[in-house]
């Protein structure tokens, strides 16, 4: 099996390209910016391992795209699926109207070739702002989830929501294809769970997202799982939210509420650490499992 992976070299496709490989997966990563090809002499993989083959590809260049998943000389001769993680990661980084140029194109065009090669199975980074980050209109309730309509605060947030759009309208021209969009909370990794004790004391500091987080490894978890399942759990398209089990937070989840949001509801009773993004759909459609916690790697 051939899976590419769009935006391979990024914080969270790493993790991504590294699990597949992980799991005897060969993986395509499409970016801008790519690893050189293995020189003559170099060790093969262990043959347990899968093949990393990289196409240095601009995706908001359709017919680039179009080329780079049907087939590459040397390379592949064509996927069974698609990882979509290319993107400007966040808004801010650089001018609204480059930022929108850029990913919501590029979102497009990787569904249209997709669509074009019969690629059946297309698995997309959404983002968790599309919930109202960073809540200065406070959420309608707690933990967030899936169920309210989408309230982007920001161009990035604005082009996801667009993009969510795009896959359940190629969804409904595709009866054989899947699509599942996964709403990743803030990307970390070890080497950044020291920096939480900086707002242990002044919860407002992370009050944007309701204090939650991805451990790239449990991202790339949940991509996986996104890939192998049956497509009747899936209707079309399916859009989950993945987030850690818990908060990056020691004060328990819902004493922040209090101190935050006093006026928002919570729907349930919280564990002590209990993520308020709601993972239950990605539980329960993708049996995502979050398996890592900034609060392991400090014992």
């Amino acid at each position: 099996m051939v899976v590419a992976v769009t935006g391979g070299s990024g914080r969270l496709g790493a993790a991504v390209v590294e699990h597949l490989l992980g799991e005897g997966t060969d993986v395509l990563l499409l970016d801008r910016q790519v690893p050189a090809p293995p020189a003559p002499g170099d060790p093969e993989p262990p043959p347990e391992r899968g093949r990393l083959l990289a196409v240095r590809t601009d995706l908001t260049d359709y017919g680039q795209v179009v080329g780079a998943l049907g087939a590459v000389d040397d390379r592949h001769d064509g996927v069974e699926a698609v990882v979509h993680l290319a993107a400007v990661p966040a808004p801010g980084l650089v001018p609204n109207a480059a930022l929108f140029a850029n990913n919501v194109p590029s979102t497009f065009n990787v569904l249209e070739a997709a669509r074009a090669l019969g690629v059946r199975r297309v698995v997309w980074a959404s983002s968790e702002t599309v919930l109202g980050l960073p809540f200065d209109t406070p959420p309608p309730y707690a933990p967030v989830d899936e169920d309210y309509a989408p309230r982007p605060e920001s161009t990035y947030s604005l082009g996801k929501v667009l993009e969510e759009e795009l896959a359940r309208q190629h969804a409904r021209w595709r009866a054989d294809a899947r699509f599942v969009g996964l709403r990743f909370s803030n990307v970390t990794t070890p080497a950044d769970y020291p920096g939480f004790e900086a707002w242990q004391d002044d919860p407002a500091r992370r009050r944007w997202n309701l204090w939650g987080y991805i451990d790239a490894r449990d991202g790339a978890q949940a991509v996986r799982r996104a890939l192998s399942v049956p497509d009747d759990a899936v209707d079309g398209v399916e859009v989950c939210v993945v987030a850690n089990a818990d908060t990056v937070m020691r004060t328990p989840s819902a004493e922040l509420m209090a101190l935050e949001f006093p006026g928002v509801p919570l729907t349930r009773e919280l564990g002590e650490h209990e993520t308020l993004l709601s993972i239950d759909r990605a539980r329960r459609v993708l049996g995502y499992d979050p398996q890592h916690s900034w609060r392991d790697a400090r014992a």
